[in-house]
């Protein structure tokens, strides 16, 4: 597959057709075993001298389609389908940091990553080091000789303000240390690896997926790292891994080409933790695949029209939205999303908590929901649900205040939105 079009992509990429039966359409081998050819052939699937199917936990075909697709839509060499993106996020991180080592974040995040990087990780002897994103060299200051990565999301919720990808990543290359991107919210809109992120991570259950009925995650490999430069900054790929039979993951992907981050992840970490995807639900993201270039388009023109309407309204305080930033964020919102500003839009209401609670319990077509990008509009009030394990002072560091609503425009007619937001907002404001 040449062509570079994600319309094209999304459709044709890492597939034609079932080699058995002639299919066009990507089975769904619900399988947990795959028969070898020989003993021969076995030694060598386990010893990784060639790449194949032995367990539905490590790899199936299913899977490989969408990891194809996925990793061709973001121009990386090589992908990793998961259980969720909680799963992604825990994984992108462990495949190079252990107890003792730690990672710089940002500090505009997902609720449940932010309390995966606090407590959970911290409680695996990862730290977790949070700086403001405004200022892109507090990822240089906040470095020692143990970060092992740096983490942000490329359009955070609540802020929706662009992440300095292109900054942050060069600081990182200098010191040997990869930028690992969730690019969730903003797919086919930003490709973090044109901006030298090394390393780019889906919850697939938002916009890859689109219908609201799968659970997934997925990590994409660049293949535009270079993890030997620096051996003892990335010692995870770069000394014998004993889980493996002593493998060094940089020498021993050579023949297989720049894999080395996603192959270890593959065979150790999803070997032994076993967030494995199922195939039906790698089967449901590849049907969200195919559509993907169109709905973010109409996501992307409903919500900004959402964003326009509130910016209007008696009682709207303030709109969150990438077109209605001013200053650095416009100039970010700008330089990284020419293409399109995403389905997200928040606002906050004058009359706070219960203003908020009223304009929640008013909606009749809006989805109360705890997710975002789906195809139907969906709506939260992020202090009291998704970002309710925070303090407040944690809560105000993401951007979450007791009168943010959250709303993930989806891609009905415009006029219907329109008219259940006027009357959700006009019972919220009597």
């Amino acid at each position: 597959m040449t062509s570079k079009h994600p319309e094209t992509l999304a459709l044709h990429a890492g597939w034609r057709r079932d080699s058995a039966t002639n299919a066009v359409a990507v089975p769904i081998y619900q399988t947990t075993s795959f028969q070898f050819d020989s003993s021969e052939h076995a030694a060598n699937l386990f010893g990784l001298k060639e790449l194949g199917n032995i367990y539905t936990r490590i790899m199936n075909p299913t899977q490989d389609a969408f990891e194809q697709r996925i990793a061709a839509l973001e121009g990386g060499v090589a992908a990793l389908g998961l259980a969720s993106g909680q799963a992604a996020s825990a994984f992108s991180v462990q495949n190079l940091a252990r107890a003792g080592d730690n990672i710089v974040s940002s500090t505009d995040l997902y609720g449940g990553t932010w309390n995966l990087f606090a407590n959970t990780l911290k409680d695996q002897g990862i730290e977790t080091r949070f700086v403001d994103p405004t200022d892109p060299e507090a990822f240089a200051r906040a470095t020692d000789d143990r970060t092992r990565a740096y983490y942000a999301e490329t359009l955070p919720n609540p802020k929706l303000i662009p992440f300095p990808i292109a900054e942050v990543a060069a600081i990182g290359r200098k010191f040997g240390i990869p930028l690992i991107m969730d690019n969730t919210a903003a797919p086919l809109l930003v490709r973090p690896f044109d901006h030298g992120a090394a390393v780019v991570m889906y919850s697939a259950t938002k916009y890859l997926g689109g219908h609201g009925t799968s659970i997934g995650g997925v990590v994409i490999d660049g293949g535009n790292f270079d993890w030997e430069a620096h051996p003892t900054r990335q010692p995870l790929l770069n000394s014998p891994d004993p889980s493996y039979h002593g493998a060094v993951w940089t020498q021993a992907v050579k023949p297989l080409g720049p894999i080395a981050y996603i192959l270890k992840m593959r065979v150790t970490l999803l070997r032994d933790l076993g967030a494995a995807m199922a195939p039906f639900n790698a089967f449901l993201f590849i049907q969200g695949l195919e559509t993907l270039p169109l709905r973010m388009r109409e996501h992307s023109r409903n919500a900004l029209a959402v964003a326009n309407f509130l910016a209007g309204r008696k009682g709207v305080t303030r709109v969150i939205h990438p077109a209605h930033h001013t200053g650095e964020a416009a100039a970010r919102s700008a330089k990284y999303l020419p293409h399109g500003q995403g389905g997200l839009c928040g606002f906050e209401l004058a009359g706070g908590t219960e203003a908020g609670r009223k304009f929640i319990d008013a909606l009749k077509m809006v989805y109360h929901v705890a997710n975002i990008g789906d195809a139907r509009s969906l709506a939260i009030h992020p202090a009291s649900t998704t970002h309710s394990q925070l303090t407040e002072a944690e809560q105000a560091a993401t951007g979450v205040t007791p009168g943010y609503v959250r709303l993930s425009v989806g891609i009905e007619h415009i006029d219907d939105i329109l008219a259940d937001l006027s009357q959700a907002l006009d019972a919220a404001t009597a």
